[in-house]
């Protein structure tokens, strides 16, 4: 039997390096699924580091949560899910807390919500209580406001950040961020900031490569679900499309009699 603690420092390791492939949350989602006799230690985890790392690592570790409760489902494994349906309440606030030190992670939120849904692992009804409960969270603190502008979101605080230091000074977005850091305790480091892009940069790829994507059903040559897709959406050939080939046909023989000569 495997030692407990060791169990536990290996997958607070696993969720503390998580990123945006999907191979780093399906690693971290089997490490748990295989010692699941430890499931509520290892759930446990999840909930600490969540509420002690920084807010990139938890926006991947709210993004890791629905492939932690799909792969656990497919090994007949329910502990996750339900775990994590009961402690969601929790989950959210340590992602996106009311302080607004987590704004930019309200967006994660939103979306991870509408997956688990999409899923069956939230009902419909607690998804839609738990958006109205972060409603204003994407917003900074009211004391703390721009003379242009009355709600600067910190994603707009993360992209300011990344301008030299003298342009961001003569901006009015750089003295609300740097209010706002100076009453909450918030500091935006430039090399988190540089990485929560590249992961969104990532995600986003990912995303536009699954829209194309066909399920494909069978497993032999005969059953090509894309072919079939392809076929299904092309137009009957009419006495057009003839003309065009023919003519497409001239030009080739002409072309290769020319170099010929």
């Amino acid at each position: 039997m495997a030692d407990p603690f060791e169990v536990r420092m290996r997958f607070t390791s696993l969720l503390h390096h998580l990123n945006a492939s999907t191979s780093s949350a399906i690693k971290t989602a089997n490490y748990a699924v295989k010692y699941s006799e430890f499931s509520d230690d290892l759930h446990s985890c999840i909930l600490e580091q969540l509420e002690r790392n920084n807010m990139n690592n938890r926006a991947n570790i709210m993004y890791f949560l629905p492939s932690l409760c799909e792969v656990a489902r497919e090994k007949g494994e329910v502990g996750y899910g339900r775990m994590m349906e009961r402690d969601i309440l929790r989950i959210v606030d340590a992602v996106a807390p009311d302080d607004g030190s987590g704004a930019a992670n309200v967006k994660v939120v939103r979306k991870v919500l509408k997956q688990l849904e999409g899923k069956s692992f939230l009902q419909p009804q607690t998804v839609v209580e738990l958006e109205e409960c972060i409603v204003g969270r994407d917003q900074l603190d009211g004391a703390v406001t721009s003379p242009t502008k009355p709600d600067v979101t910190v994603d707009v605080m993360m992209r300011d950040a990344t301008l030299p230091s003298a342009t961001v000074r003569s901006t009015p977005h750089s003295s609300t961020r740097d209010a706002y850091a100076s009453s909450n305790g918030i500091r935006l480091d430039k090399r988190q900031i540089e990485q929560r892009i590249e992961e969104d940069r990532e995600r986003h790829k990912r995303a536009r490569e699954t829209i194309w994507a066909v399920p494909q059903e069978g497993s032999t040559l005969k059953d090509d679900a894309e072919f079939d897709k392809t076929w299904d959406g092309a137009s009957e050939v009419n006495d057009d499309d003839w003309q065009l080939t023919a003519e497409g046909a001239e030009e080739r023989a002409v072309g290769l009699e020319y170099e010929d000569t």
